[in-house]
């Protein structure tokens, strides 16, 4: 639902360029965040568009393909709660596509001003580890079986 007082063209903006990250590329950033943008994921917290341009740069020169599927969203007067699928694949990560789930929390006037992506990062990377990956693996089982009413 979104109210008469948010700017929709903000979020089809959004939408668009998270739509296909590879092919939106970090140029377009300045149309969507503000200067001041405070941008938060599970391993990373930065200050300002310029930090943000970086790590979006760095994050997508070793990615194949990163597009977004967007599954729900609530939206109000400044802030909006968007759900997600990222389907991408990072060679070094796996050899097919992987799929992680996840949900940006988004502050905004004009421009967005907070961006936080929640996301299982362990699912995204840890798993697909050769040696980690079997071992995160097998404690997820673990935590499972002894949690799961059988």
């Amino acid at each position: 639902m979104v109210s008469d007082k948010a700017p929709d063209y903000l979020f089809e903006k959004f939408k668009h360029f998270y739509k296909d990250l590879k092919q939106s590329g970090p140029v377009k950033l300045h149309n969507l965040y503000d200067d001041k943008v405070i941008f938060k994921d599970p391993l990373h917290e930065l200050q300002g568009l310029d930090q943000l341009a970086a790590y979006f740069e760095a994050s997508s020169s070793n990615l194949t393909h990163c597009q977004f599927e967007f599954l729900d969203e609530l939206i109000t007067d400044n802030r909006a709660y968007i759900k997600w699928h990222m389907h991408f694949h990072h060679p070094k990560i796996s050899k097919g596509t992987l799929t992680v789930r996840g949900m940006t929390h988004l502050i905004y006037a004009d421009k967005i001003t907070y961006h936080e992506d929640i996301y299982d990062l362990g699912s995204m990377v840890y798993e697909h580890l050769p040696v980690v990956g079997k071992l995160v693996r097998l404690i997820k089982r673990k935590i499972m079986s002894n949690t799961v009413p059988q």
